[in-house]
């Protein structure tokens, strides 16, 4: 199976991300693991997912449709940051290190999704 997906760099940060979402969340309160450990985690997920689905689609359409499922979840995934850290489930170490990440900016997602819409 061909996957271009893999080629991207937006997607390798996105995985990376996703890495770095689980080993924060780790650490959060028992009493989040199905609150916002849950959602985060599925954010986190949701993003090279996306990438990864609409770069196998036959369709400029098809893709850019996916690539903005995947902003919106990164958008959904920095308020997710935001308020943990605020509740202080995420330390501030682990805030900064992933507020910071390539994948968290997005704007190589933006970038991508704007080339690709620029072929419908």
């Amino acid at each position: 199976m061909h996957k271009p997906h893999r080629q991207r760099h937006v997607w390798q940060d996105s995985i990376t991300v996703a890495e770095a979402v689980y080993a924060a969340t780790e650490r959060f309160p028992d009493e989040e693991r199905f609150g916002l450990v849950s959602q985060m985690r599925r954010c986190a997920v949701s993003i090279p997912s996306n990438i990864a689905e609409g770069a196998a689609k036959d369709s400029p359409a098809g893709y850019s449709c996916f690539l903005t499922i995947a902003i919106g979840s990164v958008a959904e995934l920095d308020t997710q940051l935001e308020l943990s850290n605020r509740l202080e489930s995420l330390n501030t170490e682990d805030h900064e290190q992933l507020d910071t990440k390539p994948g968290i900016g997005s704007r190589m997602l933006i970038a991508l999704h704007r080339s690709i819409r620029a072929k419908i």
